[in-house]
């Protein structure tokens, strides 16, 4: 794939990942194997609560196509089909979930030095129309996020984002929910040799007038341990301990504290994932 500014999605994203991915205080159990034909089957089971969830999912790669099935708890089965450069810098995405008839969907997702884009339409009588779009390169990009309802004639979703990108530093202003809400997020790679980073992003209510700050950061111990760590303005600290055991073996745990209800207890969360 060639270099460019990306996708719409990706304004944001180093931020996002270090200050919310992986932060989950629910207790999850993933085990991935492969066959000789080399089709990947994954199980999955989460405790949320008194509630328990369980998925499996098999991953077919042949040659430029991938086809996912991912079967939940509620005998939902959700397939993608992804066609991987069918032209230069071309993706072609096409999901449904049976036996949800109105969930059919294709998208087409393009790359160019100077643009990413990425549209979608539902496949229905009266089709949800999403469309994105970003011009730049790798230094700086604009681009916006637009969803079209034609049943009702509305725009379901307006969005517009900002990016500068350094080589240890990107930065990014968005508005979302139809303008309603301002997003301005920070990260800097400290060290690159061990994974240090920081990051913070402040979300801006225009309608409430609510500020959410948060600010994190991530370090990595040795080659096979990560820790991460945040906290918001409203007391909420979060901390995070990521250990490989081997390659094949990932432990996560988790913990959540209200600084301003000490008195309350803690939440934590585990997550193992193994591939044998």
């Amino acid at each position: 794939m060639v270099k460019g500014p990306g996708l719409y999605s990706d304004i944001g994203k180093r931020t996002r990942d270090l200050l919310f991915k992986d932060y989950q205080n629910d207790h999850k159990f993933t085990i991935t194997t492969h066959t000789s034909t080399g089709l990947e089957i994954t199980s999955s089971g989460v405790r949320k609560g008194e509630i328990y969830l369980a998925d499996v999912s098999t991953k077919l790669k042949n040659k430029n196509i991938t086809t996912d099935v991912k079967v939940d708890t509620n005998s939902n089965l959700l397939t993608t089909v992804t066609v991987d450069e069918p032209a230069p810098g071309l993706k072609t995405i096409f999901s449904f979930i049976f036996p949800d008839q109105k969930s059919g969907k294709v998208e087409l997702q393009y790359q160019h030095e100077y643009a990413g884009i990425s549209t979608s339409i539902g496949l229905t009588a009266s089709p949800i129309v999403n469309f994105s779009g970003v011009i730049g390169n790798n230094l700086v990009s604009i681009g916006t996020d637009l969803s079209f309802d034609t049943a009702s004639g509305n725009f379901t979703k307006t969005n517009a984002g900002l990016n500068f990108t350094h080589s240890d530093l990107i930065t990014s202003l968005t508005l979302n929910d139809k303008f309603d809400t301002l997003n301005a997020s920070y990260y800097h790679i400290v060290n690159p040799l061990t994974s240090t980073a920081v990051g913070a992003e402040l979300s801006h209510s225009f309608s409430s007038n609510e500020n959410i700050l948060t600010i994190g950061t991530q370090h990595a111990i040795d080659p096979i341990t990560l820790v991460k760590a945040r906290v918001n303005n409203f007391g909420k600290a979060s901390a995070l301990i990521q250990h490989d055991w081997n390659p094949r073996t990932r432990f996560s745990l988790v913990g959540e504290v209200d600084t301003r209800a000490i008195e309350k207890s803690a939440k934590v969360g585990l997550a193992l994932a193994l591939k044998p």
